[in-house]
């Protein structure tokens, strides 16, 4: 009995140690089975997601034949037509200065002026002596028999000798000495224009260069060309003048000269001429472009040339909202537009009047699903 109770315990304990390992194992199945659904359902989301077709939002043009400006790009600086440096014509002490950085002055406006107390008051005494002997000379006329300040009736030679005699030339040609004297302690403006470059102040010793005087009613660039572009330029061709920092804000003017040399990097400098309208400064760095038609050409904004295996594409909108691309060669381009026509290699064709995509292009593929925007 004793050995049947054991034997009994035995396979009890048994029973036990395979309930547990089943129940284990049917979880561990369930699990497995979970997972395995859970990702069959993830795999088939995403397949859905992979095969739901997106419809990109396009804007198109008709694409037309017309006349296409073609540019030649260079860079150049202003440099006014008319500027000098203003200098003392003697040495002094400055007394006054009338003028500033950036102010207007009318042609013979006085900008600064020297200490002239020494001259003035020998101005003053050769006036007086002028006058002085100028009264002697009618004095020694009314002697000859002659009306009182009458010169037109006296002869040339008798009042050149009346004029030496009286002391009168020497008098006139001492006044005219000490009066130009006088004046080299003023800087006068020889053209109207604007004051720049004013360095020296009030009782300080006046030495080299005064100030600069600039005419900026006109400018000239001087811009570099390649020579072998010598034949898009010519006199009197109009040009468009972008100083760099005023984006978008375009001056007019026209080639006034062309060097006719070649430089030591193989470049010809052209010369143009831009009106003013009290917004350049003198000096500024400038974008030049210079524009030429050309006649019946396929032109699309820049916008509208995407790269696709290396090559120029664009993309034609068909009424089935398909987006449907072309491959094109670009014939000419300028600051926002291509001239085009269809890579007959890549077999592609272009007419006038189809759709072309120029906006939303970028992640487009052949025959992608499209929607045009409102």
């Amino acid at each position: 009995m004793k050995y049947i109770g054991l034997g009994y315990k035995f396979c009890v304990a048994g029973f036990y140690r395979m309930l547990c390992i089943l129940t284990i194992l049917f979880f561990a199945n369930i699990a497995t089975s979970c997972k395995s659904n859970a990702e069959n359902g993830l795999s088939e989301a995403k397949e859905e997601k992979t095969f739901a077709p997106q419809i990109y939002d396009v804007e198109v043009m008709e694409l037309e034949q017309s006349s296409f400006k073609k540019q030649l790009i260079s860079n150049g600086k202003l440099v006014a037509k008319q500027r000098s440096q203003l200098s003392f014509a003697t040495s002094g002490i400055i007394s006054s200065i009338m003028a500033e950085n950036g102010s207007y002055v009318a042609k013979g406006t006085v900008i600064a002026e020297l200490d002239a107390s020494d001259v003035r008051e020998s101005l003053r005494s050769a006036l007086i002596n002028l006058q002085k002997t100028e009264i002697e000379m009618y004095d020694y006329l009314v002697g000859l028999g002659y009306k009182a300040r009458d010169t037109l009736s006296v002869a040339k030679d008798l009042l050149e000798s009346v004029k030496l005699q009286s002391g009168y030339s020497y008098a006139k040609s001492e006044y005219s000495r000490v009066k130009n004297e006088a004046s080299k302690r003023l800087l006068i403006a020889p053209f109207s224009g604007k004051i720049a470059d004013i360095s020296k102040t009030v009782h300080e010793q006046a030495s080299g260069v005064f100030c600069t005087l600039i005419n900026d009613k006109e400018f000239n660039v001087d811009f570099p060309i390649m020579s072998s572009e010598l034949h898009f330029c010519k006199k009197g061709m109009s040009v468009k003048v972008l100083p760099f920092g005023m984006e978008g804000e375009y001056f007019y003017g026209k080639i006034i000269n062309i060097n006719p040399t070649v430089n030591s990097n193989g470049q010809i400098i052209i010369t143009a001429s831009v009106l003013n309208n009290n917004t350049l400064i003198d000096g500024i760095d400038v974008k030049v472009i210079v524009e030429k038609d050309i006649e019946n050409q396929m032109v699309v904004p820049k916008s509208a040339v995407v790269i696709r295996d290396g090559l120029d594409v664009l993309f034609t909108y068909t009424p089935d909202s398909l987006a449907h691309w072309k491959y094109v060669n670009i014939i000419a381009s300028n600051e926002d537009s291509y001239a085009i026509e269809p890579n007959k290699e890549r077999a592609s064709d272009l007419s006038i009047g189809d759709k072309i995509i120029i906006s939303g292009n970028l992640n487009l593929a052949d025959k992608s699903k499209v929607n045009l925007k409102k």
